[in-house]
């Protein structure tokens, strides 16, 4: 049974980092093949709230399985459980805070990529969609430190 918990805690970190890894990848490509902001930005945006619900759901498998492992809910307080549990936060901060905003801007602006610069709402987006790449920066700089903390324990 502990062998089945660990290969889940390492699974569901794995994935989630992995997960992050493949959409820095599948944006930075994404964004020259579609001619369209608009639209890459909705292809995005999909692709990020199913990622985050992934996050959520895989970050929950590694706290579940950790508590298992050690058979108390102190496990949670060790380095690696915390840095998954910020990066939950962190996750639904993004989706349900940030993003949830840039989705408002986006529909009273009509299209972000037609708005002037100086128009207040793309800045509002703008800086939105900094604070998005900075939030999921740091879930995945946490996701790789909580990962490397779970492979070395014994």
């Amino acid at each position: 049974m502990a062998a089945t918990l660990r290969f889940l805690q390492i699974f569901s970190l794995g994935t989630w980092v992995g997960s992050i890894l493949f959409f820095i990848v599948f944006t930075a490509g994404v964004f020259p093949v579609l001619n369209n902001n608009d639209l890459t930005g909705a292809l995005v945006g999909y692709a990020l709230g199913r990622l985050h619900t992934m996050g959520i759901i895989a970050g929950v498998v590694y706290l579940v399985s950790t508590v298992a492992i050690e058979k108390s809910i102190g496990a949670l307080v060790q380095p690696a459980p915390l840095l998954v549990f910020l990066m939950i936060v962190c996750t639904m901060i993004s989706q349900y805070g940030v993003i949830a905003r840039m989705d408002m801007l986006k529909l009273q602006m009509g299209s972000v990529s037609a708005a002037p610069d100086d128009n207040p709402l793309k800045a509002s987006f703008n800086r939105l969609h900094q604070y998005s790449v900075r939030i999921e920066s740091a879930v995945l700089l946490s996701g790789l430190i909580a990962l490397f903390f779970t492979a070395r324990q014994k």
